[in-house]
């Protein structure tokens, strides 16, 4: 939640003299991350190429990429396949610096 700094009950500032703050909290981590850490695991126990499998799902919407093992394939499917394109972009961007 947000954090505004410097406000009374109203939403006014209380001083003029002093600069306000802005605070985010921490993004809690997504239910595609977990996810994707989940099946990434269970394909990499049974011996599958984690990373094929997981394209494969994404460009076809074919469950059968992914294994049942530890609940794989039904997680997966509980999320939109753009979440995990969205989540995998955002690990790619933040791990080679582009996010500033």
């Amino acid at each position: 939640m947000a954090d505004y700094g410097n406000r009374d009950n109203m939403g006014h500032q209380d001083d003029f003299g002093n600069t306000q703050y802005f605070k985010v909290e921490a993004e809690p981590e997504t239910a595609a991350k977990k996810v994707l850490s989940v099946v990434y695991e269970a394909l990499s126990k049974k011996g599958y190429d984690p990373v094929n499998q997981i394209v494969g799902y994404i460009m076809s919407g074919d469950p059968t990429y992914i294994t049942n093992y530890m609940g794989a394939r039904s997680l997966i499917m509980k999320v939109e396949r753009d979440e995990l394109v969205e989540e995998i972009l955002k690990h790619y961007i933040h791990t080679n610096r582009w996010d500033g």
